[in-house]
C-alpha cells in the first residue's frame, strides 16, 4: 500500500464532510453514541460502559491517528455540511493488510434520525474512493448479518459482491450472529 499524505482526509460532498475526528470532537463522538446507544445495539459488539465515556473517547481519537499514520485503520466520521459539528455517522476501514492480500474491512453505523436519506451510500462511496485511489488497496470486505438487509442493500448498491456465508461469525450484542460476507475489487489497483 502507498504511504498516505501527512494530512489526514477531508472529504466531502454536497451535503457531507467525512474526515477523521480530532480532540474538539470528542464530546460529540460520546453524545452519539449515547444517543443512538439502543438503536446500534442489535448491531454491535456489547459495548463497556467505558465506551460511551468523553474520557474513553479522548484516548481513542489519539490511537485513531497513530494507526491512521501507521497505514492500520482509517476510522471516519459522517458530518452534514449544514452542521459541520453534529456527528451523523460512523466509517471504519480496519484490518489493513498488505502484501499478498492489499485489503481490509469496512464497517459503518448511521445515526437512527438520520436513515433513509441515502447519507451513508454517499459516504461510504465516497471514503472507498479514497480508500481504493490514495491508500491503493485491493480489496474491501464487509459483513452484515442476514436480518439486517437494510446493510445488505446498502453494501449492493455500492458494487459488493456477496461471497459466502459464515455461521456464528461475530459475536453481537451478546449473541453469536450469522453474517453475510462480501467484498469490493479496487480494478485500478497498482503494484506499487
Amino acid at each position: 500500500m502507498k504511504e498516505h499524505p501527512l494530512l489526514p482526509p477531508q472529504l466531502s460532498t454536497k451535503r457531507l464532510i467525512v474526515r477523521l475526528a480530532n480532540k474538539r470532537d470528542v464530546h460529540e463522538i460520546a453524545r452519539y453514541y449515547c444517543t443512538n446507544r439502543a438503536f446500534l445495539a442489535p448491531f454491535e459488539p456489547t459495548r463497556s460502559p467505558d465506551f460511551f465515556a468523553e474520557e474513553f473517547w479522548r484516548g481513542q481519537v489519539e490511537r485513531n491517528l497513530i494507526e491512521f499514520n501507521y497505514n492500520q485503520s482509517l476510522r471516519l466520521f459522517v458530518f452534514e455540511q449544514e452542521q459541520p459539528e453534529v456527528i451523523i455517522g460512523i466509517i471504519n476501514f480496519t484490518q489493513f493488510f498488505r502484501s499478498p492480500l492489499h485489503g481490509c474491512t469496512l464497517g459503518y453505523s448511521l445515526a437512527e434520525t438520520k436513515q433513509g436519506k441515502g447519507y451513508m451510500t454517499e459516504a461510504v462511496g465516497l471514503s472507498i474512493q479514497y480508500v481504493f485511489n490514495d491508500l491503493n488497496v485491493h480489496r474491501i470486505v464487509a459483513n452484515y448479518m442476514p436480518r439486517n438487509q437494510r446493510s445488505g442493500n446498502l453494501l449492493k448498491r455500492l458494487g459488493f459482491v456477496v461471497e459466502g456465508y459464515a455461521r456464528d461469525y461475530l459475536l453481537i450484542n451478546g449473541k453469536w450472529e450469522d453474517h453475510i460476507l462480501t467484498s469490493l475489487m479496487n480494478r485500478r489497483w497498482q503494484a506499487d
